[in-house]
């Protein structure tokens, strides 16, 4: 089995992203106890960075995620409890990119 890597870029609409965050970390247990996550966490702007760094801003997070295989990220995809977080936060999503990748 291939691992795969996503980044997902998640914006929330404007002074939502805290209770985003909330509502990720609540989800996190369930997603650390799928088969096949490796790593799945939620990450934001490190602060004072400087020159080096290319923020995302305020209202952006960016979830690292390590999957064992494509497939177990796919059923990662259709688990009943990320459909109940993305119902819970659907109303707070202003944009939502995702990269899956591959280890070259």
């Amino acid at each position: 089995m291939t691992p795969v890597h996503v980044i997902a870029v998640i914006t929330a609409k404007p002074g939502q992203r805290a209770a985003m965050l909330e509502a990720f970390q609540a989800n996190v247990p369930n997603v650390l106890a799928e088969d096949g996550c490796i790593t799945y966490e939620a990450t934001t702007d490190t602060p004072d960075a400087g020159p080096i760094q290319t923020a995302f801003g305020e209202d952006t997070f960016v979830v690292i995620e390590k999957w064992a295989s494509l497939d177990a990220l796919k059923a990662h995809a259709a688990a009943p409890h990320m459909a109940a977080y993305a119902g819970q936060v659907k109303d707070m999503i202003a944009e939502r990119v995702i990269h899956v990748l591959s280890p070259v």
